[in-house]
């Protein structure tokens, strides 16, 4: 069996100036994570929440918050396997796609 991959969903409680109207991050990671275990059922993967304010116990989870809030990226911003699959407004596809290139199928 495969290696369960995991995704990590970047952001914060207050919405980015960029992404008026569209759902919180932690709306995002609770949209995704219910989206993946349905399209992908009985496929473990992991996936969790980081808010870039908060201090992180994995220096990997804190550098890359810190980076998200240097480079103004649009957040969310959701990391699959340490590539970005999406910022601001994720899609879908895209991160189906990318779940599919590590082995995930319908």
């Amino acid at each position: 069996m495969r290696k369960p991959v995991e995704i990590i969903v970047y952001g914060t409680e207050q919405l980015c100036p960029s992404c008026v109207n569209l759902p919180s991050s932690k709306e995002t990671y609770e949209w995704l994570e219910a989206a993946l275990a349905r399209k992908y059922p009985n496929q473990p993967f992991f996936i969790s929440y980081v808010d870039i304010f908060q201090p992180q116990e994995e220096e990997e989870k804190q550098n890359f918050a810190q980076k998200v809030i240097d480079e103004d990226l649009f957040y969310p911003v959701v990391v699959l396997e340490g590539e970005i699959v999406g910022e601001g407004n994720p899609k879908l596809k895209a991160i189906y796609k990318e779940m599919e290139k590590h082995g995930y199928t319908e």
